[in-house]
């Protein structure tokens, strides 16, 4: 099993604070490189806040956590370059309007102009073309897409995707950046028991071909590294209402890891964290 590719994620006591109370607290993690972390917990007990902490899209206010070799939240910069969000609503939302093959095709110019030496810029259109197909080829094979099969085949409107399938694309348009952590979120939600077990069939796949992946569900399988964000009896304050916070463009980060940021510890980092507690707060 190559798990070269992805990254090892710890956290120790790691919380986030929000002006509402706590979003979550006390967080432990040890997993190793292409693991399938799970985040469980009930609707707005902090896990999308955990996540996009996790990714770097949200500054911690107590604990530690690496990811690889990046700490948190010294490093919420370097983290984002190398995660990426599937599904994550409010931050990543696919246009109902578009089709999926306009999808994936802006994803992949994107992904070019973000990763891509000046050099690589200047290749021959042909030959440019051509690795963004292989991209989306490979995205849409591990996210176990066949855009072929669907209605209008990969000109179908992301409104006519079944939920499972918008699922896949999402995935799919995060695994052309390559990313080394993957994240999901509301794994679980609207999908039958078949779908749902589908769908971690699908995370289970990535995380085996060496990606980590963090997802978040309200019931996580028994075979699956598990993280509660149920609140503790021990807190001092009662969790906040936080799953809100993934509303926030400007706290989570760009749904494109890969593309250009703020240094770490900068005054954007600042003002983005300070954003995205804001939207936690929100009724």
């Amino acid at each position: 099993m190559d798990r070269s590719h992805g990254v090892a994620v710890s956290a120790q006591g790691l919380g986030l604070r929000g002006p509402r109370g706590w979003a979550f607290r006390g967080v432990g993690i040890d997993a190793e490189s292409g693991s399938l972390i799970a985040i469980e917990g009930p609707s707005g007990s902090g896990r999308t806040s955990l996540l996009l902490t996790l990714t770097g899209r949200m500054k911690p206010t107590e604990g530690r956590a690496t990811v690889g070799r990046f700490s948190l939240p010294k490093q919420m910069t370097a983290v984002r370059r190398i995660s990426a969000l599937g599904p994550v609503p409010g931050v990543t939302d696919l246009e109902p309007a578009l089709t999926v093959a306009e999808h994936l095709h802006e994803r992949a110019l994107l992904q070019r102009r973000f990763d891509g030496s000046l050099r690589a810029l200047l290749r021959p259109r042909a030959e440019r073309a051509a690795e963004a197909r292989l991209r989306i080829e490979s995205a849409l094979s591990a996210a176990g897409l066949d855009a072929s099969a669907l209605p209008k085949g990969p000109r179908t409107a992301v409104r006519d995707l079944e939920r499972l399938e918008a699922l896949r694309l999402s995935v799919a348009l995060a695994l052309i950046g390559h990313p080394r952590v993957l994240g999901v979120d509301d794994t679980d939600l609207k999908l039958s028991d078949t779908e749902r077990a589908e769908a971690w069939a699908l995370l289970r796949s990535i995380a085996e071909a060496g990606t980590t992946v963090v997802a978040v569900c309200s019931e996580a399988p028994e075979d699956v590294l598990t993280v509660s964000t149920a609140a503790r009896p021990d807190d001092p304050d009662e969790a906040a209402d936080s799953d809100e916070a993934a509303d926030s463009h400007e706290g989570a980060g760009s749904d494109t890891a890969t593309g250009p940021d703020t240094a770490p510890g900068t005054d954007e980092d600042e003002k983005e964290t300070a954003d995205a507690l804001a939207e936690a707060g929100r009724a």
